[in-house]
């Protein structure tokens, strides 16, 4: 027999994944709960996605304490819904525990927690590893960089009659991440948007300077917010290492349209007014109504980008990353070709439009699974 510390009880695993969730970073969870080490194994092996994790008190699966209590309202012959509502749960989950686990000597709490252990472990091939077909057809368009939920909607489609070639995006985060169910590589995990499945809360940059003659959001007209005309457009920069680089970053609000700023040698003002003016000349007059932009200095020169290209643009307050929502999902996404910290003046102008192309060929859950492409397509064909 195995001497040393007993495991940490059940309600500190809760706690830790509460307090993840609640925004705290993993490490200081552990600390608050009394057990670094151990919360990072809770982290490793839920596979950093917290649904895994139980919940005080709330979680999908019955704890020793609450059969502990169900024991006790049983013994003392209160109604299943006394107990139930008592416990929080539903009165078919207490009723259901009850029939299932009640023995001659009556309900007892441990022998009904050790029985629900056993039947837990029983062995079960995951989805993705008894299916040869779905697991590659999955690989490869994790490697194409669609994210999980694109897939399980795409499967839906194209297999419609195919229940075994469908499967949910939460199975195949599990498949990547999470020990024990590992039917997928885990070196796909850096094909995900973000490489990580738990995400944290992203800061909002500020480049700061004052820039003359802004027109604010708040006079932007009512058609741009809404989406429902095209050729309203939102940008900005994502910056490569020490701010030496950058690729400007363009987004239609109503099909997600992207375009890419190519940039090579500078990003301030100058350099943006004519990559910008460049881009639009590509563009047919309905597709170039209005611009929102940060307050960053590279914006200097929107009177120039007006006068050339048609479009009236809009400052963003400050600190409010959410008024460009669109261009900010975006600039996530484009982490994945064009990672932080590294020198984005090496990329050529077709490298910059064949990652593009590839954006606006993923099917899009804000788009009815449509590609940005097709919506796009659509709206030339509309107005020709």
């Amino acid at each position: 027999m195995e001497c040393g510390r007993p495991p940490l009880p059940r309600v500190a695993q809760a706690g830790f994944w509460d307090a993840v969730r609640s925004g705290l970073a993993p490490t200081a969870a552990g600390v608050a709960v009394g057990s670094p080490k151990a919360a990072e194994r809770w982290f490793r092996e839920a596979g950093g996605v917290a649904g895994n994790a139980p919940r005080a008190g709330c979680g999908r699966y019955l704890s020793l304490a609450e059969r502990e209590e169900i024991a006790v309202g049983v013994a003392a012959g209160e109604p299943v819904r006394v107990i139930a509502a008592r416990l929080g749960r539903s009165a078919s989950t207490v009723s259901r525990e009850v029939r299932r686990n009640c023995g001659v000597r009556g309900y007892r709490a441990l022998t009904a927690q050790v029985r629900a252990e056993q039947r837990a472990r029983r062995p079960k091939t995951a989805k993705l590893a008894g299916n040869g077909e779905l697991r590659g057809w999955v690989q490869a368009r994790l490697e194409w960089r669609w994210s999980p939920e694109q897939i399980s909607a795409m499967l839906k489609r194209e297999f419609a009659g195919r229940p075994e070639m469908q499967v949910s995006h939460e199975a195949i985060y599990q498949a990547i991440y999470v020990q024990g169910r590992g039917a997928l590589r885990r070196e796909l995990a850096a094909c995900l948007r973000t490489g990580r499945a738990l995400r944290r809360p992203r800061q909002a940059a500020s480049r700061g300077g004052k820039i003359k003659d802004m027109v604010m959001i708040s006079d932007r007209p009512a058609e741009a917010a809404d989406r429902a005309v095209p050729g309203h457009w939102e940008g900005d920069l994502i910056t490569g290492k020490n701010n030496k680089s950058a690729i400007g970053t363009l987004v239609e609000r109503s099909t997600r349209f992207v375009l890419l700023l190519h940039l090579p040698a500078s990003h301030d003002a100058a350099a943006v007014a004519a990559a910008m003016t460049a881009a639009m000349a590509t563009l047919p007059a309905q597709l170039r109504r209005s611009l929102t932009w940060d307050q960053g200095k590279e914006m200097a020169g929107h009177a120039q980008i007006t006068l050339a290209t048609g479009l009236n643009v809009y400052f963003c307050d400050p600190h409010s990353p959410w008024q460009r929502g669109s261009n900010e999902n975006t600039n996530g996404l484009l982490r994945q070709y064009f990672p932080k910290g590294s020198d984005l003046s090496v990329h050529s102008r077709e490298q910059l439009e064949a990652v593009a192309a590839e954006l606006n060929s993923r099917p899009r859950k804000t788009l009815g699974w449509r590609s940005a492409a097709q919506a796009l397509d659509e709206v030339l064909t509309a107005a020709a």
